[in-house]
This record gives C-alpha cells, structure tokens and sequence, in this order.
C-alpha cells in the first residue's frame, strides 16, 4: 500500500526526487566557475545549470555564507570572544562582526 504524503510536502517531491550529481574537476575549472557564479549572482549550482541550458529556480535565494560549527568550536570562540559556549546567538553576532571588520579591513 502506498503513503500517503502529506498536503504540506507536496511541494517538496520534485526536490525529494533530484539526484545530486558532483563534479571532480580541475581547480581551475571549479575556480571559474564559481568566479562566472558569483558575477552572475547565482549559486555555482545554478550557474552549471545555465552553463548546461537547464532551468533555473526563478525564487531569489537569499545571499549568505555558511559554516559549520561543532561544539568544540563554540568552547573556542566562546573563549575568544569572553562568552559562554551556550550564548550561540551573541557568538554568532559577535562572528558577523568579525567578518564585517575583516572585509572592511582588507578594502582599506
């Protein structure tokens, strides 16, 4: 008997059907690539499917970066910035302003 699937998934299945394909290429072909992305204003994803002339998502994506902290990185930079390591929201403040000062830094 097949599931049912929920009313408020039903948006996700082609995305839940998408295999994702990775590219082993030479740096300086990733390089590019993501060089052309980032000019575009599009996601290295998005510019290999325009590259490939396949549909793109028309949705604005939000522009962020991202990185991964494990807990051993909160007890460092809870330590760097005089912080408790469960005080995630003010290390990530303090995080965007590192970076924010580090751009600014680097443009003077």
């Amino acid at each position: 008997m097949a599931r049912k699937i929920p009313e408020k998934w039903h948006s996700s299945v082609k995305a839940v059907k998408a295999v994702q394909v990775a590219f082993d290429m030479d740096e300086k072909v990733q390089l590019a690539i993501r060089t052309e992305a980032l000019h575009a204003g599009l996601s290295p994803s998005d510019q290999i499917r325009s590259i490939l002339g396949l549909s793109t998502s028309k949705r604005p994506k939000r522009p962020r970066l991202t990185v991964s902290l494990a807990p051993e990185d909160y007890q460092v930079l809870a330590e760097k910035y005089q912080l408790e390591p469960e005080q995630q929201l003010e290390i990530k403040r303090k995080l965007m302003d590192e970076l924010i000062n580090h751009v600014a830094n680097k443009s003077e």
